[in-house]
């Protein structure tokens, strides 16, 4: 069937089209509409019937009716995109009044690169084009260097309000108060036939019970809970029966690996636990005087059940059974009765300086610092122990924790915006608050994008300084270790008072690969930008100058030869 291009269109039944109707009306004239006598149609089949082509492009659809489908909306669509339309005003209205009002937000905000006034007069320093660094020109953002200026000024303000005060120190009864059940379990004494602090408990379960049912680091290390499988099949063998009662072993480390982070503390302690008389923990990192011991896991968390002092103790019953046997004089092992040359390490990289913990569960001071750190409990158990520190220019130390724990998008430009804002950041506390109370911060930690303070290496070293003897404490350099590992390594051996090695047992110990080194993805980033080493030497220079002088060690202050 033939339609009028000017008339007719086909139509489904029930539709209504006035032209259709004149079509077929008795005023149709086909004389008068050439189309309508076979003249230049263009047909098409659709469902096996020819289609005028051209009627159907030439079909257009009546004003009236597309408002018509507007209003027809659906009352639901209707209200959804008014909605819809309130909440995008509401957002953009927060937006402008909070920017409008920057005390209103709940957090600083970043810093912009650009928003510094520049001055061309402090950019006469020559050692900000580092010719040794490969980078050509067109990798340094020009506004980074207008920057500098600005930055400068804040560094010099930290500087300015950098003072390092003695710390008042807490009485022994206020720390076991604050506690109580740790010092219900660790005893005042240790055994004195044993070099590891280590003394008898009485165990009051029967053999059906299991040690280690409530032990939160079995019940969350997944890792770990072959050890203490293993643990609980061989722990009745290892109860002293003593008047009808059975006794356990217990100890603490004799010495800890407490920093730092990204300084190479994983390979001394890979090499040192390769030592025949060094036992460690089950756990490398138990991060139980820090966190553990407060119920946390990671800050961002929250917090979990608290972890006991029986829990932390547990980790080292593997050492503790070798240690035992060597007090009971096996004799079929060749070891002399009463004597014990072993020694148990505890490697926690956060030992040294993570205190964030404090303002949850100690009273807050009025100057904002806290009344105790970890140090404080240690000394007041264990007053021999022996503490050894691995330190890393600061400044690399930075960049590599970065590269480490950095999820996405890592660059060097964004670790230069990242250093800038933590300065700051830094830089508003120091307002308020003294340096201790800063570095000390939980709030300031969390908000600052990288970790700058965990490089104040000096401010934590003087708070342990005070509580423990300065030849209890051995610092070492990874700059050293990474050039001469067997020179580090005597030393280390020296001061635990290690016996002599065989040399093949040396060898083993200081010929290994190194471990946990930077990752190839990480390596494929390549150095900082030469501005950002620029701005984090200044910022750490003081400190670095303070720790050379109370170490006595130029070394120290790690600077280019």
């Amino acid at each position: 069937m033939r339609h009028c291009i000017h008339c007719c269109i086909a139509l489904l039944p029930n539709d209504l089209h006035k032209q259709c109707f004149r079509c077929r009306g008795p005023s149709h004239n086909s004389q008068k509409r050439p189309l309508c006598r076979g003249e230049n149609k263009v047909l098409l089949h659709v469902d096996s019937k020819q289609m005028n082509l051209l009627a159907v492009l030439e079909v257009r659809t009546d004003h009236s009716e597309s408002w018509t489908g507007l209003f027809c909306l659906k009352k639901g669509k209707l209200c959804s995109l008014m909605f819809g339309l309130l909440i995008m005003m509401l957002v953009m209205a927060s937006y402008i009044l909070t920017g409008a009002k920057p005390s209103l937000l709940l957090m600083p905000p970043a810093l912009h690169f650009g928003a510094f006034t520049s001055n061309s007069n402090l950019m006469d320093n020559a050692s900000l084009c580092d010719t040794k660094d490969h980078y050509q020109a067109s990798k340094m953002n020009i506004s980074y260097a207008k920057d500098y200026p600005s930055i400068k000024v804040i560094i010099d303000t930290i500087a300015s309000k950098t003072t390092f005060k003695t710390r008042h120190l807490p009485d022994l009864e206020d720390l076991k108060k604050q506690e109580f059940h740790m010092f219900s379990v660790i005893p005042n004494k240790f055994l004195p036939n044993s070099k590891n602090p280590c003394w008898y408990e009485e165990y009051r379960g029967n053999t059906t019970t299991d040690p280690y049912a409530t032990n939160s680091y079995a019940l969350y290390s997944k890792r770990f809970r072959a050890i203490f499988d293993y643990l609980r099949k061989v722990f009745w063998n290892h109860l002293y029966p003593y008047k009808e009662k059975h006794y356990r072993l217990r100890c603490l480390p004799h010495f800890y690996i407490i920093g730092q982070p990204k300084c190479g503390t994983t390979d001394l302690y890979d090499r040192l636990r390769l030592h025949p008389d060094v036992k460690f923990s089950a756990i490398k990192e138990p991060h139980w005087w820090t966190r553990k011991r407060f119920g946390i896991i990671r800050l961002r968390d929250g917090f979990h059940d608290r972890y006991p002092v029986e829990d932390y103790l547990d980790l080292f019953d593997l050492a503790a059974h070798q240690i035992q046997s060597l007090l009971q004089g096996d004799s079929s092992k060749g070891y002399n009765k009463m004597m014990n040359n072993i020694i148990i390490g505890e490697a926690s990289a956060s030992t040294m300086w993570d205190n964030n913990a404090w303002i949850f569960f100690y009273d807050n001071s009025t100057d904002g610092e806290p009344p105790f750190l970890i140090q404080d409990f240690i000394h007041a158990f264990q007053p021999n122990a022996k503490l050894i520190i691995m330190l890393r220019d600061p400044v690399e130390r930075l960049y590599s924790d970065y590269l480490y724990f950095a999820s996405a998008n890592k660059s060097v430009e964004d670790f230069h915006e990242k250093v800038a804002e933590s300065l700051q950041l830094f830089e508003n506390c120091l307002a308020d608050y003294t340096l201790r109370a800063c570095v000390y911060n939980n709030t300031l930690n969390n908000a600052m994008p990288v970790r700058l303070q965990v490089g104040l290496y000096v401010v934590f070293l003087l708070d342990w300084l005070t509580v423990f003897n300065k030849d209890q404490i051995l610092v070492l350099r990874l700059e050293d270790h990474a050039s001469n590992v067997k020179f580090t390594m005597h030393m280390v051996f020296q001061f635990l008072n290690l016996g002599a090695l065989s040399e093949k047992q040396e060898a083993l110990i200081t010929k290994s690969p190194a471990s946990n080194t930077r990752r190839p993805e990480d390596r494929n980033l390549g150095p900082m930008l030469p501005l950002t080493k620029e701005i984090l030497r200044d910022f750490y220079q003081p400190f670095n100058t303070k720790l050379a002088q109370v170490l006595s060690d130029k070394a120290f202050l790690w600077k280019k030869p």
